[in-house]
């Protein structure tokens, strides 16, 4: 509770800590200097940055990681604007986050004046509210409606201005954070549930396709034993990787590269496909229903979006857990199939990955690189995929044995998340291992935070493949255009760049260094940046053998 002495800024930050809020990421600046210093003697660490878009990256895979939402925080105009990409990013992943900037001051907000901006106005197409505090009465219920709102299923990202003269006065006495509100489980319609299960009994050849929501929910154990019980193959969006074993027999990778990757030919002999917590972001339905002949069964927490390529014949909108749970229990009572899995997609899968993993050549191939990543980590360890090529190859390869161990981002598939989203992930799992994998393009965009985790001994490993060029816009131009131009660039020694940071830096210089260099650098105690160069030719040919399987398979 607030006494006279308690300023605007502290009860925010009292109301932050009633939250559970563990870490804010951020920048001071002249406008927000005493919200960040009100962290002190608080429960909440203040993670200095060295850019405002590492911060909100930061507070997108911890929120991932959690399902509570981090706070990220910067000062106004340039720095608030600066962490937009972030705040879309996990309002696109539905990842819960606050995000808090100054404001100019009450005094001069309804006119044009020094480093104003409308960010409400900015934040609010990226957001699932946006707001700014205009009074300290308001503070309590503001922070608790932003912390409900970034929670709550589907989550997403809130933001919340405070004006600086707002942020420096006292706060009326009597004022105290509200109590958090029990989570409100949905329960499942019990006669939707018997209508998906009669489209599954009468269906000859079904396929599940599990989304992010059942990460997000934890339900990975109920759709495993539905896939078991019916003996249906699992194909996973690149978000969801892990929420089925892929070392699971009917386990069949991930869906949303090509159109004909080789998970997409068992949706196209399907009949009937049941979606789990998939969302229309994680990749478009028309590339497993274009025809739009297959009947669609919708399980999740909240209604589908509309697409003309998923026509939902019936959904379940209910708990994901408890959806499964009912499913689960009518098929104890009166059994379905046993349907086929498809072995021949995965063989396929397991020949190519097998192949890389025993190919020496140099500069290494992708496959080669993903095969031992995945030998150097454990199932429980935590690897981030940056955008490029390499979540091409690494979406497709990555063996993920549990979920939220190969985190992509998806949604807004931007660039440069996973460097800064390794420290927030080794602050949300410090018992496990945490790797980057970046491209040479995507690494030097937010590479100053090597800085930030060297400062904040948070130990963690960036492995960079390096090819000298923006490579998936290469691989665009000349699947597309025939030839390419304006991608390629130069790159600084990364050993020596690593090693101005305090870091320590290694450089692959043939095939079987990789796998030994990544098994010190993960044992070690401190941060590391590992040089790979790959052989990008790879991506050609890949997509001409995948375009002769759409033919033979």
């Amino acid at each position: 509770m607030s006494d006279p002495s308690t300023t605007v800024a502290q009860l925010v930050v009292h109301c932050l800590e009633a939250e559970g809020v563990r870490y804010m990421f951020g920048i001071p600046g002249e406008e927000n200097i005493r919200l960040v210093d009100a962290t002190e003697g608080s429960s909440i660490r203040f993670v200095l940055v060295r850019h405002e878009q590492a911060a909100s990256f930061m507070a997108d895979i911890y929120g991932r990681l959690t399902g509570r939402a981090a706070v990220c925080t910067a000062t106004l105009g340039p720095g608030a604007i600066n962490l937009l990409l972030g705040v879309a990013d996990a309002n696109t992943d539905s990842t819960p986050l606050v995000a808090i900037t100054a404001q100019v001051g009450l005094n001069r907000i309804y006119k044009e004046s020094h480093q104003y901006v409308d960010l409400e106005s900015m934040f609010r197409p990226v957001t699932k509210w946006a707001a700014t505090m205009t009074t300290a009465l308001a503070v309590p219920e503001m922070v608790r409606k932003a912390f409900d709102l970034a929670q709550r299923e589907r989550p997403g990202a809130v933001y919340l201005a405070i004006p600086e003269d707002l942020e420096a006065t006292a706060a009326p006495a009597g004022l105290a954070p509200l109590c958090c509100r029990p989570s409100h489980a949905t329960a499942p319609d019990a006669g939707r549930v018997a209508a998906a299960a009669d489209i599954l009994r009468a269906a000859r050849r079904p396929v599940i396709l599990a989304g992010h929501g059942v990460a997000r929910a934890r339900a990975s154990d109920k759709l495993r034993k539905l896939s078991e019980m019916l003996n249906i193959p699992v194909a996973t969006t690149f978000m969801a990787k892990g929420v089925l074993p892929a070392r699971h027999p009917n386990s069949l990778g991930v869906i949303g590269f090509m159109r004909h990757d080789y998970e997409n030919f068992a949706f196209d002999a399907a009949d009937v496909i049941l979606s789990v917590g998939y969302e229309l972001q994680e990749f478009a339905p028309s590339r497993i229903n274009p025809a739009r002949d297959k009947t669609i069964i919708h399980v999740h927490r909240f209604a589908e979006d509309i697409d003309a390529a998923y026509p939902v014949a019936v959904a379940v909108e209910a708990d994901i857990d408890a959806a499964l749970d009912a499913l689960i229990a009518t098929f104890e009572a009166m059994p379905a199939g046993p349907f086929s899995t498809d072995a021949k997609i995965r063989a396929i899968l397991e020949a190519e990955c097998s192949a890389g993993a025993a190919n020496d050549a140099f500069p290494l191939v992708p496959q080669r690189i993903v095969a031992d990543i995945r030998a150097a980590l454990d199932d429980d360890d935590i690897v981030l995929a940056d955008t490029g090529a390499i979540k091409m190859w690494m979406a497709r390869l990555y063996p993920a044995q549990k979920p939220l161990t190969c985190l992509i981002s998806n949604g807004l598939s931007t660039m440069a998340f996973s460097l800064p989203g390794a420290i927030a992930a080794k602050l949300a799992c410090p018992g496990r291992k945490v790797l980057a994998v970046m491209g040479d393009g995507s690494f030097l965009m937010n590479s100053q935070e090597i800085e930030t985790a060297v400062r904040e001994k948070i130990p963690l490993v960036v492995l960079v493949w390096v090819d000298n060029a923006y490579g998936l816009i290469k691989w665009k131009m000349d699947l597309e255009l025939k030839h390419h131009r304006d991608v390629d660039f130069g790159n600084p020694d990364f050993v020596k760049y690593a090693e101005s940071f305090g870091a320590h830096g290694y450089a692959i210089e043939r095939a079987t260094d990789l796998l030994p260099v990544l098994r010190t650098a993960l044992a070690g105690d401190g941060v590391s940046i590992i040089a790979c160069p790959v052989d990008y030719s790879e991506n050609i040919k890949l997509t001409d053998r995948l375009g002769e399987l759409t033919i033979a398979l």
